[in-house]
């Protein structure tokens, strides 16, 4: 029997009412990017000659890191409809497998359901001795789920199908072996499937500090280097929560030839306030086609 993943931060993350959702991812798009630009959106795109593989997207509360969230997933509406968007989220509940897949069944948002593409999940599957079927991991973990409705939003009717993996293991070797495995078994399909990882970056930090260790993360990230990026977050103490799936994306980015760009950073003090204490949050697109 198919699994049923109902929303479960609608409401707290997110708007938990369809209208009100709209009207918050759409002012998340046009404070980022503005509505000169967003009415360039082209919603009806299809796959065809798509550029965009990855992104790296946060995921805290829409009024925190909604803006900066917006600025990837605006350029990939630029790009495109992707068929699939693999979803690479931390595990912050601590239930679940090391690196649990969902294999099937549908997400539910206030926007509608997703359905898991099965197909692509076993093929994933079979390529890997470390990722195992677990959907107790997905069901209380906010870091995929709050990515829907922007993808929701954006595509509206046109279907797009998700392969939900969730990181406890956030290791190395545990990443690079993940990125790897999807550099396998997407072979022949990049330009129909589209990566994204979801992470934070430092967390609960004076704004300076905050802001001086990420953006040398951040630096680490657009050099593609998966070894450098661990090493710069180990030895500054970054508290980023999705080392994992950051690192997995960097590998596959870097096994199909794109190249990296950031996008843009801001910080919780921006909506809060409070600059003592902040959590920074970075966008970041990865595309085979980069000239700038």
């Amino acid at each position: 029997m198919s699994s049923f993943r109902r929303p479960f931060v609608a409401g707290q993350f997110y708007e938990g009412d369809v209208e009100a959702l709209k009207l918050q991812v759409e002012s998340c798009f046009l404070n980022s990017v503005g509505l000169d630009e967003f009415s360039k959106v082209n919603f009806c795109a299809d796959s065809m000659n798509r550029s965009v593989v990855g992104l790296i997207c946060p995921h805290a509360g829409y009024m925190y890191s909604g803006s900066v969230a917006a600025l990837g997933f605006f350029e990939l509406a630029l790009d495109g409809l992707p068929k699939t968007v693999v979803l690479l989220g931390p595990n912050h509940s601590g239930v679940g497998s090391g690196l649990s897949l969902m294999r099937e069944g549908v997400w539910q948002t206030p926007f509608g359901s997703v359905e898991v593409d099965t197909v692509l999940a076993d093929v994933i599957l079979s390529k890997s001795d470390l990722i195992d079927v677990d959907v107790s991991a997905h069901l209380f973990e906010h870091s995929l789920e709050v990515q829907l409705p922007f993808l929701q939003y954006l595509y509206g009717g046109k279907k797009f199908k998700i392969v939900p993996i969730c990181f406890l293991m956030q290791d190395y070797f545990s990443a690079v072996e993940v990125g790897n495995v999807l550099v396998e078994a997407l072979y022949g399909c990049v330009g129909d499937v589209v990566v994204v990882a979801s992470s934070d970056m430092s967390h609960y930090e004076p704004v300076d500090v905050a802001e001086r260790k990420d953006f040398s993360v951040l630096d680490a990230v657009v050099s593609l280097d998966a070894h450098r990026f661990y090493r710069v977050v180990e030895a500054n103490n970054v508290s980023v929560c999705g080392c994992g799936p950051i690192g997995a994306l960097i590998t596959f980015v870097k096994g199909v030839g794109a190249m990296a760009k950031l996008l843009g950073y801001c910080s919780s003090g921006v909506a809060s306030g409070d600059y003592s204490s902040v959590v920074g949050y970075a966008s970041v697109v990865f595309r085979r086609d980069f000239y700038a």
